[in-house]
């Protein structure tokens, strides 16, 4: 995913500033693909610049309401239909790999704190859960349901193996 691609498809409907777009990204999409003001505001622009949104208003002190054209709609469903899943890059994962070259302890200690880590992300996901009224419809909401779902099975999958491969790792070092 792209973030060019977030931003097109958080047009799609309705115009929106680059205000208005920060508010729902950090109400969506931040939970699967963080970006920043600046990151968002020069994707904008770019996005402008190749004809796939146009300025449909401005406003005082510079404000710009930004409108999906028939061009970035075509591309964001292209992105949609054609893009293959990413291959999984996992840091964590890698230095499973090489949990060898520390301690048993020093192995527990990083796979407990992997489950701590997994444990944090799924409360803070079942809070965003909690606070979301899930029956108002409307795209983002149906879809963002089912990307908090999917978090939430991630979190909760991930630390229940962090826990299984310590006791995996305590196993093997009696």
């Amino acid at each position: 995913m792209s973030l060019r691609h977030a931003v097109l498809g958080l047009l799609v409907g309705k115009p929106a500033s680059g205000y208005d777009l920060m508010k729902l990204f950090n109400s969506s999409l931040a939970n699967v693909w963080p970006a920043t003001q600046s990151q968002v505001y020069g994707e904008l622009a770019r996005l402008a610049d190749n004809g796939l949104i146009d300025v449909a208003a401005e406003g005082p002190r510079g404000r710009k309401e930004y409108t999906l054209t028939e061009e970035g709609l075509a591309e964001l469903r292209r992105w949609l239909m054609d893009a293959q899943p990413e291959a999984q890059r996992s840091a964590a994962l890698l230095r499973v790999f090489f949990l060898g070259v520390l301690t048993p302890e020093q192995s527990l200690d990083h796979l407990a704190k992997l489950a701590e880590q997994a444990a944090a992300d799924h409360a803070r996901l079942r809070e965003l859960q909690k606070s979301r009224d899930w029956d108002e419809g409307g795209m983002l909401t149906v879809n963002g349901r089912l990307a908090l779902e999917y978090g939430l099975r991630l979190y909760e999958m991930r630390e229940q193996w962090a826990r299984w491969a310590a006791q995996q790792i305590a196993a093997s070092d009696r």
